[in-house]
């Protein structure tokens, strides 16, 4: 059986998001080495705050200086720390319900081993030696035996509030397009183009899936298709995409190649952008050492008579 291929990818975007007046306080308050939590109408302290009652749903506002110590109310060992965690060292995952508080606070316990670490120990905050307004201004907590500190009984209200955070998202992860598509990605590589029929239905499916989308048998008879083949729509790309040498406009096409039972995507190239059409007979165009084609391009055939692809649209 060929090899099934596999390559790692990453999905990376900054998250941008603006604050409302509670989260706002809350995160200008850690640039400022103080903990605000919000006080809800049964007398209730959350921390972190939220902007309504979990409870009653009712708009909260009302927020109180809370300890920046705690005790630890239950907690996780991390042996193998991640990239993006607070600590690269091992520690532990820790919600500590801070002094002044109800609830508790998830973070991170930098602690020598799990063997130091127990629910109702006390921790304090360990503060960033540079703070900007964000959760990452706790650097960690750490074991504190000493008194609960003195508070100023701080209203919230700062000197150049935060407004808005981002905060960077990645997803790393190894993706195999399985043992059909293997097959169809190790044609291209000798330019040509494999296809998948089903023994039922005798459909010739490109890019294969291993299975028919419409019977639901396995499929493993490889046919191959094109190279010649048929735009069946097309749309007109009017925006430069980041990263993608390709001067706008240009046409992006769904192309039945011959022989095959699903059309495919891929770019139109060699014609102005606006003589592309449906049922223009194309060809596939490839670079020098590329893996798939790098666009097509018309052949000069007659058009595809209509009748001939619209069960494929």
């Amino acid at each position: 059986m060929p090899e099934v291929l596999k390559a790692p990818l990453v999905v990376e975007f900054p998250f941008t998001r603006s604050l409302g007046p509670v989260q706002s306080a809350f995160l200008t308050g850690l640039r400022e080495r103080v903990v605000l939590g919000v006080k809800t109408a049964d007398g209730r302290t959350l921390v972190p705050p939220v902007e309504y009652d979990p409870v009653t749903a009712e708009d909260l506002g009302e927020l109180v200086e809370v300890a920046p110590t705690g005790t630890v109310t239950t907690w996780a060992w991390n042996h193998e720390p991640r990239r993006g965690q607070p600590l690269d060292t091992p520690f532990a995952w820790v919600l500590v319900r801070l002094d002044g508080a109800d609830t508790a606070l998830l973070h991170a316990l930098d602690a020598p081993g799990p063997e130091a670490v127990r629910t109702g120990m006390r921790v304090r905050v360990r503060w960033a030696a540079q703070r900007t307004g964000a959760i990452t201004d706790i650097a960690c907590f750490e074991p504190y035996d000493g008194d609960r500190p003195q508070l100023a009984d701080h209203d919230g209200r700062f000197e150049d509030m935060v407004t808005g955070i981002v905060a960077p998202a990645r997803l790393d992860y190894v993706y195999s397009p399985g043992r059909a598509q293997s097959a169809y990605i190790n044609s291209l590589s000798s330019r040509r183009t494999v296809g998948e029929r089903c023994p039922s239905c005798r459909k010739v499916y490109v890019p294969p899936r291993g299975a028919c989308p419409t019977c639901g048998v396995v499929t493993s008879e490889q046919v191959e298709v094109g190279p010649r083949g048929t735009v069946t729509t097309y749309c007109i790309v009017n925006i430069k995409a980041r990263n993608l040498d390709i001067e706008v406009p240009y046409v992006y096409a769904h192309i039945a190649l011959d022989g095959a039972d699903l059309a495919l995507h891929g770019r139109i190239g060699g014609i102005p952008y606006d003589q592309v059409r449906m049922g223009l007979r194309v060809e596939p165009v490839w670079t020098e050492g590329g893996r798939y084609p790098d666009h097509y391009r018309p052949t000069g055939e007659p058009d595809a008579e209509y009748d001939t692809y619209k069960e494929l649209l």
